[in-house]
């Protein structure tokens, strides 16, 4: 194993993750169990886990159906009330029982996979060092011959230029999460490591130097393709169609590596905050600003559409102010995770800014990020997300049965938000029209 990659014996910081880990099913009122447990199941490999995963699935399953069907909690009949009621304490009460009891199998050393040997620590021999306590007895002098004089030895230079290591054995990258540089990797491979930029959903994102000099983002996925080649396949076509799309307002992807441990994808490093971060920091956009936004993001969805590419997961982490204006990442991304996911029916999104088709399970276009291009508009404009910042499963209710509050927007934009919001994928435009409604 390559010892760049190695973690520590025993990080830290498990035990403050695996409680919050076990903790998600009581604070999501059960809608998170599906997930938390199907990453456990996943991680050993367990049919018992694997059959619980099922069963909170069809709860949760239950209850979205039951909201699609009726405008009306009150209008429910008793068997469907019960059946509800009934799904949402086990996987409220019953997912935090199961979380609690199976945390230290999941996170901890020694109990889901054994520790990383230490490698031997090898100590260079030292001069003997003399006892005072205890004195020789003397001996009488032996005369010996005179020993030759040492033969000097050129030092080496004092600076060796090392070639580019490749990355050799990996380990997963789920398993490594950021650390400091001097822990975390030091190559990926042609690329030289020199910062953290964050984790994520779907890995771990690091800066790094291409052998240009050039600065660039490299995301070590935590994709289920290792050993799966016709995944991988798949993978790498659904890349190098992102790799296609035209540049501006995107952050282009420039390189894309997949090895039996460890896939990675390496786009242009935007040097710029999120419009997550910088409406938290600044505040709300103006008419102005937000104008130049929707535009330029606009034509980024444009472009990604044109290519044949469904974002999945527009919103406002992926939407970077640089400073030559905002840039689109991690397009194509989720679909092509999606095609390899080994339980690739899950849900792919963030529920704040997912269509109502992506929570009914239904077939995702490019419609479905004319969605999120809305609903990440009103959070610009008001600092607020568009269906609400509560609980997980009112989020829902309200992107399937609600419309939202357009009055933070500009007059000359919450006629064309309100036709991206359409519950109807079929009612609303596509990016090129947003485009000319906004110039017009």
């Amino acid at each position: 194993m390559h010892p760049y990659w190695q973690p520590p014996q025993k990080p830290a910081s498990n035990t403050a993750v695996s409680w919050l880990w076990a903790v998600v099913p009581l604070f999501t009122c059960g809608f998170g169990t599906p997930f938390v447990v199907g990453y456990a199941a996943a991680k050993k490999r367990s049919p018992l886990l694997i059959v619980a995963t099922g069963v909170y699935a069809l709860n949760f399953v239950v209850f979205i159906i039951a909201i699609a069907s009726y405008e009306n909690v009150d209008l429910w009949p008793t068997w469907l009330n019960t059946t509800t009621t009934i799904g949402l304490i086990v996987n409220w009460f019953g997912g935090l029982a199961n979380t609690l009891i199976i945390r230290r199998g999941v996170f901890e050393p020694g109990h889901a996979w054994q520790p990383v040997q230490q490698q031997p620590v090898h100590h260079q021999p030292q001069p003997p060092q003399y006892q005072q306590q205890q004195r020789p007895m003397p001996m009488p002098p032996r005369p010996y011959p005179q020993p030759p004089p040492p033969t000097r030895v050129p030092h080496p230079p004092t600076h060796v230029p090392h070639p580019p290591r490749p990355f050799t054995q990996p380990t997963h990258p789920s398993t490594m999460g950021v650390q400091p540089r001097s822990q975390g990797p030091q190559w990926l491979g042609p690329y030289r490591v020199i910062g953290d930029l964050g984790q994520g959903g779907q890995g771990a994102v690091y800066l790094g130097v291409d052998q240009r000099g050039q600065k660039v983002a490299i995301k070590v996925l935590h994709a289920h393709i290792a050993k799966d080649k016709d995944a991988q396949a798949r993978f790498l076509r659904e890349v190098d169609a992102a790799r296609r799309v035209a540049p501006f307002s995107t952050a282009r992807v420039l390189d894309v590596n997949i090895t039996d441990d460890l896939a990675y994808v390496v786009s242009e490093y935007v040097d710029g905050v999120s419009l997550e971060q910088l409406v938290k920091d600044k505040g709300p956009r103006t008419e102005d600003g937000l104008t130049r936004l929707a535009l330029a993001t606009a034509g980024a969805l444009a472009a990604i559409h044109k290519a044949g590419i469904v974002h999945r997961d527009f919103k406002p982490s992926n939407v970077l102010i640089g400073s030559d204006g905002p840039r689109v990442i991690d397009f194509g991304i989720a679909k092509a995770l999606d095609q390899v996911n080994a339980t690739a029916s899950q849900v792919m999104g963030t529920p704040a800014y997912m269509s109502p088709e992506q929570v009914g399970g239904r077939p995702v276009g490019p419609e479905t990020d004319i969605f999120a291009w809305a609903a990440t508009m009103v959070f610009a404009a008001s600092g607020k997300n568009a269906f609400g910042q509560d609980t997980i499963p009112a989020i829902l209710n309200r992107i399937i049965n609600h419309q939202p509050d357009l009055s933070e927007l500009p007059v000359s934009l919450r006629a064309l938000a309100a036709s991206c919001l359409d519950k109807n994928p079929v009612n609303r435009p596509t990016a090129s029209d947003i485009m000319l409604r906004i110039v017009h």
